[in-house]
């Protein structure tokens, strides 16, 4: 093994953990964009699975919900997974409240 492969191999190593760390966190994100807008939508037509639907998408996230002009609105966050686990990802959806 030479002097330079060993000096770069922990950058290389270092590199490739962020990248697949940052898969992870964008991962996390599209369930909680998929929790939130499932649980907009069967908020929305009244649907009483909605809090199942919800954990059953996100387990561990947290979810607050509001009701503003016609709409049923949800967000969802929680801590990220992996490397990046002090970070909070949220994302929020609305749906027609009444199935309208």
């Amino acid at each position: 093994m030479t002097v330079e492969f060993a000096v770069v191999l922990p950058a290389v190593v270092l590199v490739l953990v962020v990248l697949l760390g940052a898969v992870v966190v964008v991962d996390g994100r599209g369930r909680l964009e998929l929790a939130a807008a499932t649980t907009a939508r069967a908020l929305g037509r009244g649907d009483a699975t909605a809090a199942e639907a919800f954990a059953a998408i996100a387990p561990g996230a947290t979810r607050r919900t509001w009701h503003a002009d016609g709409l049923v609105c949800v967000e969802a966050e929680r801590h990220a997974a992996g490397p990046f686990a002090g970070l909070r990802v949220r994302a929020t959806s609305c749906a027609a409240e009444g199935g309208r």
